[in-house]
């Protein structure tokens, strides 16, 4: 394999982007776990929910200022490494992506101050909209990010004129095929990868027996997201793997490694797919299910990567086992999820100390999907940066590979350094935990009013069944 300025572009933007979607993730269902805990502050009048609050908030800014300062670069190498790239779809993606930070960027920009400095200088229902309007705004970064993205997959609503592709429909630009089943994965597994660090944050210090109230909360709330969201994740892939069959055929043969187009198609549980001989080895195969699966029917056909030029297949090794590691994540998941889940319903989640060891360490499992997912998605595409009509080799900007490698080499130092220190702090603030309710100072209360029991429905939701286990109290 030959080292040029090509394939050394596409390992960096590959490493910077795998270090940025991870903090916008994370993100995204933090800030709305933060509006939650407001929500049922402001409602019940618990302090649990206020402490657990400004606690995530402390995380959700670290979080958030790594992802503004991984995302800046991303940009920067359309220009530098990509030049062409932006000539060619620029008319499209460029202002989706300028949308986004009209919209979703300046939406969060704004509200994000009061959200991390009003704790006492705003009222309460002020600074709860102030968290859910943050919410919004990492969604609908994600909404103009994934429309984007989505568009390159299956592009539509534009013309070509000289090479130049140009909006002729934005409806279909932003609302392409792809789209809102993409939107929705992505979103779900977000919320997931927020419900596992909740969970594992929980679990830690259960386990080191302080903190109870506190950490007890964030179990059963991580608990009932994920034995909720998990299976419906799996819902909205299968429908996405249906569609995928209709819009991104090559993709999908290489995501099962088929290479022979068959009546019924094969479900490879496990192979070693040799690219040259266009053959797997060591597989491990269940006939008809693929065609199932994707198609609905036994009988469907199922292309495969043979249907198509050598110069048009997507390659196959990442995709495939990405994909399975993808998928045998999200089975623990829901697996996981319900066992915890049933725990919780005997009244036995907090003694169950094995499984509290499994769940402190649970946390890396929602990013490691997300990456998965992703390497699928992207690789999944090539040789496309826009699917017919734009190739990755075309798109790359004349820098000489000594350039590329030096600022790749900067990339990786810099990441490693900044990114490990913010881990560090992050893993600190976990640690350290919500701070402790002061006898010589009340925690602060969204009203004067007291509530009765009535107002406070996350007692029922959020209690573990116990007798005088986890009362509300009531805003004095």
């Amino acid at each position: 394999m030959e080292i040029d300025a090509f394939l050394l572009s596409r390992i960096q933007f590959a490493f910077t982007v795998s270090f940025h979607i991870i903090f916008p993730a994370f993100t995204i269902g933090l800030s709305a776990y933060i509006a939650t805990l407001l929500g049922l502050w402001l409602k019940t009048g618990n302090p649990k929910f206020h402490l657990l609050a400004r606690f995530w908030t402390k995380i959700f800014a670290v979080s958030f200022a790594m992802g503004v300062v991984s995302g800046i670069v991303l940009s920067y190498q359309f220009g530098t490494n990509w030049s062409r790239f932006s000539v060619a779809v620029g008319n499209v993606v460029g202002p989706l992506i300028g949308y986004e930070v009209l919209t979703a960027f300046f939406l969060e920009a704004s509200f994000l101050g009061v959200m991390l400095f009003g704790w006492k200088r705003v009222p309460p229902w002020l600074h709860f909209l102030s968290a859910v309007i943050v919410a919004g705004g990492t969604a609908l970064s994600g909404f103009w990010i994934l429309s984007a993205n989505s568009w390159m997959q299956y592009p539509a609503g534009h013309e070509i004129r000289d090479g130049i592709a140009y909006p002729v429909d934005w409806l279909q630009v932003i609302f392409n095929p792809t789209f809102p089943l993409r939107f929705a994965h992505m979103m779900t597994a977000a919320y997931l990868t927020t419900a596992f660090v909740v969970l594992a944050t929980g679990a830690r210090h259960l386990l080191a027996g302080h903190r109870t109230e506190s950490a007890k909360t964030m179990v059963r709330m991580a608990i009932l997201m994920i034995a909720l969201t998990a299976p419906l994740q799996a819902l909205i892939g299968d429908f996405h793997g249906k569609q995928t069959a209709i819009y991104q055929p090559a993709k999908l043969a290489a995501i099962e490694a088929h290479w022979d187009s068959s009546r019924p198609g094969a479900l490879v549980l496990f192979a070693w797919p040799d690219e040259k001989a266009e053959l797997n080895r060591f597989e491990v195969s269940i006939p008809g299910v693929a065609s199932l699966l994707t198609h609905g029917s036994m009988d469907a056909l199922f292309k495969g990567l043979k249907d198509f030029p050598p110069e048009d297949r997507p390659p196959v090794l990442i995709p495939f086992f990405a994909f399975r590691a993808m998928v045998g994540i999200g089975v623990l998941m829901i697996l996981f999820g319900w066992a915890g889940a049933w725990l919780w319903k005997r009244g036995t989640v907090f003694e169950a100390r094995s499984w509290l060891l499994i769940a402190k360490h649970s946390w890396p499992a929602g990013f490691l999907a997300i990456l998965s997912g992703w390497f699928v998605t992207e690789v999944g595409r090539q040789p496309w940066l826009a699917t017919g009509l734009l190739r990755s080799k075309d798109a790359v900007s004349p820098v000489t590979a000594a350039e590329v490698a030096i600022s790749l080499a900067l990339f990786v130092f810099v990441y490693c350094v900044v990114f490990a220190a913010g881990i560090v702090l992050i893993n600190r603030l976990v640690e350290k935990g919500p701070d402790e309710i002061s006898p010589e100072e009340p925690p602060e209360q969204p009203s004067q009013r007291p509530l009765k029991a009535a107002q406070a429905p996350a007692a029922a939701i959020f209690g573990d069944g116990r007798p005088g286990d986890d009362k509300i109290q009531p805003a004095s």
